[in-house]
């Protein structure tokens, strides 16, 4: 069975390229890789600048999976996608092709490569929670979270209503502090290569800004007025992306194009800070510096020692 790989840090560090820069490295030592995309935002039909997806021709004949999987309007979990990107991995493996996962998701990835499962549903009180996530807004319900788990509460987003509100629903359900059910991420699903790119932070908030005002060089506000008759602004998921919200924010007049860039580079700094202080829990991560002009033959021979182990 082909060794399980992954491609893992923050937005912006240039997992993809690695991703496939590895999978042709595989080729041309007689074997076969695809890629297990692992982007949460990349899952999305029609979301391709906003997430920097790679074109077809982008992609360098490397098969990728779990692109473009979802519609605009559903609702992107973590518990929906581990069966589905698990039983993807097996089934490469099983034909003898190498798969790597590649993303920034974290509790995604985690999902993948840990052992641990998905607290209950109850839809009755999502409703209920939803709707009060409306009526008062994310800073009510998050000092609710405060209140009730304030463990869990360090590890959300204050401004992020759907994941205060399913953190919320899990805890009144289990009546548990959430934080505690969150995996190991050292029991690993299956042995597992993780090599993780990251560089300085001041470098890489300067490449997020710069690819932020690139999206809108490349036409991000024409991409998203083309997916509202598609439903973005019915999207759970959708609809709050970074630079999605904003794109919708600059077509309603509610902020200038200006504004709208700006806030999407700080955003994106921001998760990016947060991608890392969860990926440093991680002991498993090899970590490479992008900036390093040897860091890709750092990661080949990382993959070439782990396949011959």
């Amino acid at each position: 069975m082909s060794q399980l790989l992954a491609v893992v840090g923050p937005t912006g560090s240039g997992k993809s390229g690695l991703g496939i820069a590895i999978a042709k490295h595989l080729e041309s030592l007689g074997g076969s890789a695809e890629i297990v995309n692992a982007d949460s935002m990349q899952f999305y039909r029609g979301m391709n600048i906003g997430t920097a997806k790679l074109s077809s021709s982008e992609q360098m004949g490397v098969a990728h999976h779990l692109l473009d999987w979802l519609d605009i309007t559903d609702e992107s979990t973590a518990a929906e996608y581990q069966p589905v990107a698990r039983a993807k991995i097996l089934e490469l493996q099983g034909n003898g092709i190498t798969p790597i996962l590649v993303g920034g998701s974290m509790l995604y990835i985690a999902s993948v490569l840990n052992e641990f499962g998905f607290a209950a549903r109850n839809e009755e009180l999502r409703s209920t929670l939803e709707a009060e996530l409306l009526e008062v807004g994310e800073s009510a319900l998050y000092r609710r979270l405060q209140a009730m788990a304030p463990d869990t509460a360090n590890r959300i987003d204050p401004k992020n209503g759907r994941r205060i509100v399913r953190a919320l629903e899990v805890v009144t359900i289990t009546g548990e502090d959430f934080a505690a059910k969150l995996p190991d991420l050292n029991e690993s699903w299956q042995p597992v290569l993780e090599i993780g790119l990251n560089s300085e932070r001041a470098h890489l908030v300067q490449r997020l800004e710069t690819r932020a005002a690139a999206m809108w060089q490349q036409g991000l506000l024409s991409e998203v007025e083309g997916l509202i008759p598609a439903g973005i602004r019915e999207g759970k998921t959708s609809s709050k992306a970074i630079g999605y919200a904003q794109a919708l924010a600059q077509l309603d007049g509610e902020i200038s194009q200006e504004e709208a860039i700006a806030d999407t580079a700080r955003l994106t700094a921001r998760y990016a800070r947060r991608q890392m202080s969860w990926f440093r829990r991680d002991s498993r991560i090899n970590w490479l510096d992008y900036q390093d002009p040897d860091y890709l033959d750092a990661a080949l021979t990382l993959v070439t020692e782990h396949l011959n182990a």
